[in-house]
């Protein structure tokens, strides 16, 4: 799960399979992480079947957050997960083999939190770090919060990591 203000990746899980209880321990990382006043976020993601989940809906509307999907058809409707994953996936993953899923894990979970939260700088902050002290000035703040800067925006990422290397 990706701030859509920040850039910065507030929760992720990780399992051998898709599914909603995937969904949910991301989400719930990222609620953790974020501790956000209840009313006060829009979760958008794809159309993927562990959003779209009784599970996971029903744990959106537990914590009183807004649910939000892209149109079927228009994967730009979720660029900035999109964007994550496939630098996550260039970055990170292609090219590299895993002893099992714990390692994959382990350093997938360090190159989040360590290079692409702490070290990568995105162009859409003003070329800063999710993490930088120096906020995005009002020209590189999304639309979304120049008009209500109380809103934070949370996108899903597709969850789970494909990768030309086998897990071995």
């Amino acid at each position: 799960m990706l701030d859509a203000f920040s850039r910065k990746a507030v929760g992720w899980a990780f399992e051998d399979r898709l599914d909603a209880s995937l969904a949910i321990a991301a989400l719930e990382k990222a609620l953790d992480a974020r501790k956000p006043k209840p009313g006060s976020l829009i979760d958008h993601s794809d159309r993927g079947m562990q959003y779209a989940s009784i599970a996971y809906r029903q744990r959106l509307a537990d914590r009183d957050i807004t649910l939000s999907m892209s149109k079927p058809g228009r994967p730009f409707n979720n660029a900035k997960a999109e964007s994550f994953m496939k630098t996550l996936k260039a970055e990170e993953v292609n090219g590299k083999a895993f002893a099992d899923l714990n390692d994959a894990r382990r350093r997938i979970n360090s190159f989040i939190a360590e290079v692409y939260n702490k070290e990568r700088l995105h162009s859409a902050l003003g070329t800063n770090r999710p993490l930088s002290s120096k906020p995005p000035s009002r020209k590189t703040m999304p639309v979304t919060h120049r008009d209500n800067p109380a809103v934070t925006v949370i996108s899903c990422l597709t969850s789970g990591v494909q990768s030309s290397s086998p897990i071995e």
